[in-house]
């Protein structure tokens, strides 16, 4: 594609802990792909470089303040506001909460204070260590106030309290507050008045205080979750949007119109001016579950398992019968939250994991550790000593040292080499090569661990799910962590190492908001109980998409663009978990329309789980609902191509490399990934590269390359 024909639309970034990737797709749905190494200390450095890479393929230059103007949207998710809370170096919050509830932080829930422990120390209590709470307990004070849980007015909001708490707090140096209140979520009355209280009372000291109340960022049930909500708002996700704002104004001088977006957890869009920031947390993931789906329901794939493995960490997700679930109080960092998000599970076992040696055991320790981007792996050579996994595919031959990142990036095979015998194979006594066979072996183990425990955690089979491998480091793992599982189908992508990016550019505009409720249909309940639940359901929705409306169209959404969806989370009486059902009509208008809901119920959970699995005999309960707001976009066109010969033309063959398997050395055919194409066929031994992956084709299997770009290993 020439610079006249190029029209970049559409810009996607994923900014991992390693690499930098970003996917720029046009006005016909083609796309490009661009990878450089993450700035953790200005993100917008890495993400200008791949931005550049990626023009680079269309002959699209970065030098004119016009090269951008055609750009409709640019999307950013990276891990900035994970690493925030990690490494806690947020604001400096005031909480105020209702008196007698000041000590939520230092309680918190059982679970909060093992979240992240391995099974081991789960079982011992003498490694349960509570949080350090993000908001210190002489910055927490209380406001007498009740209201109960039918949304009454029991005890009136003590005024004066709130005053003297925001007096105290901005004289201890706060930066921002957060107001939280019990059942607020059904009345946030008190919360309103002590935010406009804080408001007018740092205004006499002469003080802008932003005001954060849980009302506003998540008015669900559970407060320790919803605590979090609010308090990391104000905490992690206001620092992010300087980070955010510079990409953005980068972004503006070079011609783009419109602001930039980020990837929200339950996969909606939304721009980093978002109230609700904090949903963004986890944004990066998110993207390659979202690709899967939209490359599924493109080709035909319902059953999908999604194994994301690049520098830092491993990612699984699952797509069943088209769906991907939601979890609605999802932990990571050690917090719950209240914040529906799709079920990823990961584990420390990227390419740049570090291997070490127990000093007492002498067994082999990956990880949880990860090298990074910087100062990254051995053979990057920028003064790390501690050898990775990629260093030992390194030793092993997979990865070409002259071809990293299209040869950006000169890899130092002999330092690898002799750190890896060092530290690891000559104090094993083991020959350096079985050594770093051994270290494959295990984390490909530990990545096949993850992918059939999540599976048949949710009584699946793998037999009924194709597995599609991405990440930088997926294709060349990908034969090892699914050997003896049984799977429909295992493939990748030649984008394998962009794939979330991927996802990020398939999302449509849209939030979504939600509330709790107190809704319960007995069995066998007549028309008025149904009629009842109707109408709670009815006014909760309205209540939604009044907030949605309000919020998209401040973005310049045109009102008749909006698309609104109804959602109800129905569980049968008694039960702890939920499923997530799309209402069949947008208003419950008689009992009829309430028992269409329990039906599509039903037939749902019968799909998920199993048929005998249904208790109607308990009656149903509706929690909580949701309304989405969604205004489609253009995405990536994956296009069905003609097959053709088997034979891979002489122009992608780049000659033989030694690779060390099974302990010994074979002779693998090497292929450049981009001049394949649909209908060849690859036999193992074999490398396929290409600047941002490589592909391992094992002896004994084959590599096919089908109609709809996707590359099968048979």
């Amino acid at each position: 594609m020439t610079q006249e024909t190029a029209q970049p639309l559409i810009v996607t970034c994923d900014a991992g802990g390693t690499m930098t990737d970003i996917l720029v797709v046009d006005a016909a749905g083609r796309f490009s792909v661009g990878k450089a190494s993450t700035t953790p200390q200005d993100e917008s450095l890495g993400f200008w470089e791949s931005l550049e890479d990626a023009l680079g393929g269309w002959g699209v230059k970065l030098d004119g303040a016009g090269a951008l103007k055609p750009l409709e949207a640019s999307i950013y998710t990276g891990t900035t506001m994970l690493n925030t809370l990690l490494q806690r170096r947020g604001k400096r919050v005031g909480l105020i909460i209702t008196k007698g509830f000041e000590d939520s932080f230092v309680v918190e829930r059982g679970f909060q204070a093992v979240a992240g422990y391995s099974y081991a120390d789960r079982l011992h209590t003498v490694t349960h260590v509570h949080n350090s709470p993000l908001v210190p307990r002489h910055l927490v004070k209380g406001a007498t106030e009740r209201i109960d849980l039918f949304g009454n007015v029991v005890i009136p909001l003590y005024e004066h309290e709130v005053r003297d708490a925001v007096t105290e707090l901005i004289k201890a140096g706060v930066e921002t507050i957060a107001i939280l209140f019990l059942f607020s979520y059904i009345n946030p009355a008190h919360e309103q008045s002590a935010a406009r209280i804080a408001r007018q009372t740092a205004k006499r000291m002469g003080r802008e205080i932003p005001v954060f109340i849980s009302s506003e960022i998540s008015p669900t049930i559970r407060e320790l979750a919803r605590l979090n909500s609010v308090v990391i708002q104000a905490y992690a996700a206001e620092p992010v949007r300087a980070q955010l704002f510079h990409i953005e104004d980068r972004l503006e001088r070079a011609g783009a119109r419109n602001p930039l977006q980020t990837v929200l957890a339950y996969g909606g869009l939304a721009p980093v001016r978002y109230p609700r920031l904090y949903e963004s947390v986890v944004s990066g993931p998110v993207g390659g579950l979202l690709g899967a789906r939209y490359l599924g329901e493109v080709t035909g794939l319902n059953n999908l398992i999604t194994a994301d493995m690049g520098g830092t960490s491993f990612d699984v997700g699952l797509v069943t019968e088209g769906k991907i679930p939601l979890v609605r109080e999802p932990e990571f960092a050690r917090f719950i939250f209240n914040l529906p998000m799709v079920t990823i599970n990961s584990i420390g076992a990227g390419a740049g994991t570090y291997i070490r040696l127990d000093p007492m055991t002498r067994r082999i320790i990956l990880g949880p550790e990860s090298a990074g981007a910087e100062p990254g792996p051995v053979c990057y050579d920028h003064g790390n000593e501690i050898p990775t996994v990629v260093d030992c595919d390194l030793i092993l031959g997979m990865v070409n040292p002259d071809y990293y990142l299209g040869g950006k990036i000169k890899l130092n095979k002999e330092k690898a080499l002799r750190r890896f015998r060092e530290e690891i194979a000559d104090p094993l006594g083991l020959n350096v090569y079985d050594a770093a066979q051994g270290v494959v072996r295990l984390i490909n183990s530990l990545m096949r661990d993850q992918i059939r425990s999540l599976v048949l955690a949710k009584g699946y089979s793998t037999m009924d799910y194709t597995l599609i491998a991405f990440g930088g480091a997926g294709p060349m793992h990908m034969a090892g962590f699914t050997e003896g599982l049984a799977l429909k189908g295992l493939a990748t992508v030649p984008y394998a190492a962009a794939f979330s990016a991927f996802g990020c550019a398939t999302v449509d505009y849209s939030h979504r908001y939600q509330r709790s409720t107190h809704l319960f249909v007995p069995a066998g309940a007549g028309p008025d109980v149904k009629a009842s639940v109707a109408e709670g359901l009815t006014r909760a929705w309205r209540e939604l998409e009044q907030k949605a409306l309000a919020e998209m169209t401040a973005e310049g959404f045109d009102r008749a663009s909006i698309n609104l969806q109804q959602a109800a989370f129905v569980r049968y009486g008694g039960q702890l978990d939920d499923v997530e059902v799309f209402s069949p009509t947008s208003r419950m208008n008689t009992p009829a329309d309430v028992d269409a809901l329990i039906a599509r119920f039903e037939d749902l959970y019968s799909r998920i789980y199993v048929s005998g699995a249904r208790f109607p005999e308990a009656g149903f309960q509706i929690l909580e609902v949701a309304a989405v707001a969604t205004v489609p976009k253009v995405k990536p066109l994956i296009e069905r191509r003609p097959l053709g010969a088997p034979t891979p033309p002489a122009r992608a063959r780049k000659g033989v490399r030694k690779i060390y398997r099974d302990g010994r050395w074979h002779d693998a055919q090497i292929f450049e990934m981009g001049e394949l194409g649909p209908g060849n066929v690859i036999d193992g031994p074999a490398v396929i590269e290409a600047s941002n992956t490589t592909l391992l084709v094992p002896e004994r299997r084959r590599a096919r390359f089908d109609e709809w770009g996707l590359i099968w290993v048979e």
